[in-house]
């Protein structure tokens, strides 16, 4: 994708001061080290570039810009199309329609990992033994979110999350398996699910 001469000052500013310092540049000194005035023009070109899949950021810390690896034409676009709505019912008349769709329309601008899963203690929200989910770190979650929850430093479980007084309760989602409670000093989230990817 086509980027302005500016645009490219910036992509190669912040390229450089990541391999000379290992971590990215904060705006102002993106502003001072390519004699920008405003913050607003840094972060506009940033948004651009973002939008055209050259940076990636995470709103909820500081210094996470992050250059991405340019799309090589060996490697399958990050966009599929999207050819419509399909019937899990009766069927429906099939009309082609001109969009797309990416990861980027459902994670957004989150700090997002996947993890694999294993076990069957959340089939009955359908995410089963070898399916991935996608993760939005967070330390936080609302009660009822399905959660990858840390218990006791030690073990990582993915569960649906309610607290309960002094307690947490990790609640699978597989009728012949109980509920884990914990007290809540022993459990940290360490992100909420987004989505799930199956490959069959």
């Amino acid at each position: 994708m086509a980027i302005t001469r500016r645009q490219k000052e910036v992509l190669d500013f912040i390229s450089g001061f990541v391999q000379r310092n290992g971590y990215s540049p904060s705006f102002e000194e993106i502003a001072h080290g390519l004699d920008l005035r405003s913050l607003a023009t840094v972060h506009k070109h940033i948004t651009n570039l973002q939008n055209k899949g050259l940076l990636a950021r995470a709103h909820n810390r500081s210094r996470s810009i992050d250059v991405l690896p340019p799309r090589t034409k060996g490697r399958p676009a990050d966009r599929l199309p999207l050819m419509g709505r399909i019937a899990a019912g009766y069927p429906v008349e099939a009309v082609e329609n001109p969009e797309t769709i990416s990861l980027g329309d459902i994670i957004g601008n989150r700090e997002v990992f996947a993890l694999q899963v294993r076990g069957e203690s959340m089939r009955d929200e359908h995410i089963v033994d070898g399916d991935f989910v996608l993760v939005e770190k967070t330390s936080t979650a609302r009660s009822g979110e399905i959660v990858v929850a840390l218990v006791r430093g030690s073990e990582t479980t993915l569960k649906r999350y309610y607290p309960e007084g002094s307690l947490i309760r990790l609640q699978p989602a597989n009728a012949e398996m109980q509920p884990i409670f914990v007290p809540a000093a022993q459990v940290a989230i360490q992100g909420r699910v987004l989505g799930m990817l199956r490959k069959y």
